[in-house]
């Protein structure tokens, strides 16, 4: 079952005036992280359980008139075996509510072992694959890194390599709770590198600030710290910020709503590795944040293309929604001089980022623009694709003109499970079929997954 979207509720009470709370039983897992349950009928979508407990839970967001109810964990009154100790007490809802507050959102499946995890989000991907697309598939979710978690103690803490926080009204690190506005202060971030938690960010005032982006690449180059002032915060503030920060350290301040980065000392980007390749990418341009992603997702795309022998030396293909161009780097090396790759990017600054990171390859042709204007304007037939669209998906405009434009294969890479399994339904609609799909757990703790499709010709 998919988690619809908000509707205007409130949360009943009881008679006297605390937040009303039930017992239920915890079913399936939903698209979004939440359990299904009922109550008298009614749909409550559950976070922090796990199927078959019976648990007490607060209702969170409802109302007589809503459709379904969503609630929080309380109390565990039959627990699963694979209940375990939350790593992170402000998110483990249990120990929130007892101290009168929602937990903080990100962690959300830190109280099951990661090997249960991992049996969730492949029914997830399952029941979407057949409920969008039509494909009765099980596909085992892999870890990022090629290792046998349960052999090494891999906790699957340490692997962010950005981080994004709020700002307490006190001028104090934060993050928010699930769909709210409240921020809770945090004094660690266990799900990130030591590269962010080292800077002690919560240990600095940040009045004045509404937003903090962190970036530590993994392979130890100079962090950038990007701050998002409010208005009216002056270049006094700023630099009274600046002065609590490590000084090897780059800071540069952001507006969200123009995408602007302004340099305030060292850098504006950071400098990434991958696939044998360096990647300049700023400040907020995309990167796989998973310390072992970029590898791994550059390894599964060019692993499909090449099998298949979709990807040989001069080849024509494409690289859509490109980014800094991780995939393009490894795309330009297989199909060298002989062959050619278009990368196609919608944002500029991460455009720009592409051109710096392939100005050493005349076989790439580097274009700022949307996928779809971009396909419209320079129609070509292409050997195969790499597509990796945000998380809403390629749409079916797209997907129309990806099969308009011939190519023998194409190598979708999606971090939402449900607008795949959509585009793929687009896709068999017109004439292609599903060849093969992995799945990998990058983001251990969270219900977010990533998969590597390749889609071909059903002919």
């Amino acid at each position: 079952m998919t988690d619809p979207s908000n509707t205007e509720s409130s949360t009943p009470t009881s008679h006297d005036g605390a937040a009303k709370e039930l017992v239920v039983d915890v079913g399936a897992i939903a698209h979004g992280g939440h359990f299904v349950a009922r109550h008298e009928g009614r749909v409550i979508f559950v976070r922090h359980g796990i199927p078959g407990e019976k648990v007490r839970v607060r209702l969170t967001d409802s109302g007589e008139s809503s459709r379904f109810w969503r609630a929080d964990v309380v109390d565990v009154l039959e627990a699963s075996d694979d209940r375990t100790r939350h790593f992170w007490a402000l998110a483990d809802s249990l120990a929130a509510w007892r101290k009168g507050g929602p937990p903080v959102g990100g962690a959300e499946l830190g109280h099951v072992t990661l090997e249960r995890q991992r049996l969730l989000k492949s029914e997830v991907l399952a029941e979407q694959l057949k409920r969008l697309a039509g494909v009765e598939l099980n596909v085992e979710v892999e870890p990022a890194a090629a290792h046998d978690p349960a052999s090494d103690g891999d906790t699957g803490l340490g692997w962010r390599t950005r981080a994004s926080f709020a700002v307490t009204p006190g001028g104090r690190l934060g993050m928010h709770a699930h769909r709210s506005d409240v921020v809770i202060p945090v004094r660690e971030m266990p799900l990130a590198l030591p590269g962010i938690n080292d800077l002690r960010l919560w240990d600095i005032d940040l009045h004045g600030i509404s937003r903090v982006e962190v970036a530590a690449p993994a392979n130890g180059s100079r962090p950038l710290v990007l701050l998002a002032p409010e208005e009216g915060t002056d270049a006094r503030r700023l630099n009274r910020i600046l002065g609590q920060l490590p000084h090897d350290v780059s800071v540069a301040s952001f507006d969200p709503a123009r995408g602007e980065v302004l340099q305030l000392r060292g850098r504006t980007w950071v400098q990434e590795s991958a696939a044998g390749h360096e990647y300049r990418v700023t400040g907020e341009g995309f990167w796989q944040i998973h310390k072992d992603a970029p590898d791994t997702m550059v390894g599964a795309v060019t692993g499909f293309l090449r099998d298949g022998g979709y990807l040989l030396p001069g080849s024509a293909v494409a690289d859509l929604y490109a980014g800094a161009g991780l995939f393009t780097a490894p795309l330009a090396d297989a199909v060298g001089v002989t062959g050619s790759v278009l990368s196609v990017e919608g944002s500029p600054g991460t455009s720009r980022d592409a051109r710096k990171n392939l100005h050493g390859e005349p076989h790439v042709e580097i274009v700022q623009g949307r996928v779809e204007r971009v396909l419209r304007q320079r129609p070509r037939n292409f050997d195969s694709l790499v597509i990796d669209p945000p998380r809403a998906g390629a749409g079916k405009a797209v997907v129309s003109q990806l099969i308009e434009s011939g190519p023998r294969a194409i190598a979708y890479v999606s971090c939402d499970p449900a607008s795949f399994a959509r585009d793929l339904g687009y896709f068999r609609n017109g004439g292609w079929r599903l060849e093969a799909l992995r799945a990998f757990d990058l983001y251990p703790h969270t219900h977010h997954l990533e998969t590597v499709a390749l889609l071909v010709p059903a002919a």
